[in-house]
């Protein structure tokens, strides 16, 4: 089993520290849970400064770090007057290798660790730009979901850290274990990273006017070529209607929000089933062999082939060996 150390860092709003147990808590293989999380603190078995109102109380110390194959960063809203044991945790744990995640303002964390010099990053939109001028070996990325550079990946808020931690699921079990893990938390389909956080647009007053009916009659017809007038005719209204509303919800235009879409599906027939390179393509709606492997390049940097070799069940490690850490490096 995976375990994961939630390192909690006070000033922190009770909502993000319960976001790994109940996203990672729901991803199951067919061996049983997925992940073990361990929730640790600088300060274990007492009350922790919060932002909503609920106790929190660690039961680990940062030595769960030290054990932990993967460790997640919440809070630190004050962003600032970080534990130097923390840090100092932090440093360790990304020195040998671990991934290490941040949700919101837990990228503050990282970034008083020296973890995000030189690397890409991003937090809640509001705070970006004190993001960067704090830390200006940062290379900041605004309005996105989530940011993974090599072992370091970091979040915007509330939701998006509900959107990484999908994602850990799906860079470790696959897009089939990461789908069921949301259906289960009643989450929406993990969305691509670089969906912006900020909907500018009001959505529609009416739950009626909502695109969500031909976003869910679209994924049943992945395998069909829909184009934007079929998914207009279905919502009953124009192309441009179509296109604005879609964008106002998902952040994508509805050929690329298909295209995402598409890709999953391609995943998931990659990850269970042995179907020939062009049946995947045809099922997914693809179309061919090599636009499934030009997209899969293009978004995964990998060839299909690659992704299944990566995806297959590796051989039990040897006793005394170490744990296994989801997929092999090659493929992160």
């Amino acid at each position: 089993m995976h375990t994961v150390a939630v390192v909690v860092v006070p000033p922190v709003m009770t909502f993000d520290v319960t976001i790994p147990q109940m996203v990672l808590g729901a991803a199951e293989t067919d061996g049983g849970p997925a992940y073990e999380l361990r929730l640790c603190a600088a300060e274990p078995g007492r009350p922790l400064e919060t932002v909503g109102g609920l106790d929190v109380v660690a039961p680990h110390g940062l030595d769960a770090v030290e054990s932990a194959d993967s460790v997640i960063v919440v809070g630190s809203g004050g962003r600032t007057g970080i534990e130097r044991p923390v840090l100092d945790a932090l440093r360790a744990a990304s020195g040998v290798g671990k991934r290490v995640a941040a949700v919101c303002t837990g990228a503050f964390v990282l970034g008083e660790a020296g973890l995000l010099d030189g690397r890409r990053a991003t937090t809640h939109w509001g705070l970006t730009g004190d993001l960067a001028r704090r830390f200006p070996a940062a290379k900041v990325v605004p309005d996105v979901l989530y940011v993974t550079d090599g072992t370091v990946l970091t979040s915007a808020g509330a939701a998006a850290g509900i959107e990484l931690c999908l994602h850990l699921i799906r860079d470790d079990h696959g897009a089939a274990v990461a789908a069921r893990a949301a259906r289960l938390t009643v989450a929406a389909p993990p969305r691509p990273a670089d969906q912006v956080q900020r909907v500018e647009d009001p959505l529609p007053a009416e739950p009626d006017a909502s695109l969500a009916k031909t976003r869910a009659w679209a994924v049943r017809r992945l395998g069909e070529p829909l184009t934007l007038a079929d998914l207009a005719r279905h919502a009953r209204v124009s192309t441009r209607t179509l296109t604005r509303r879609f964008h106002a919800e998902t952040g994508h235009s509805p050929l690329q929000w298909l295209l995402h879409q598409r890709i999953d599906r391609a995943r998931e027939l990659l990850e269970g089933t042995a179907l020939p390179m062009d049946q995947v393509a045809r099922r997914s709606g693809l179309g061919s062999a090599d636009s499934l492997r030009l997209h899969f390049v293009r978004r995964l940097g990998m060839t299909p082939s690659a992704y299944r070799s990566a995806s297959r069940p590796r051989p039990p490690v040897p006793s005394g060996g170490p744990p296994p850490l989801g997929r092999p490096a090659s493929s992160r």
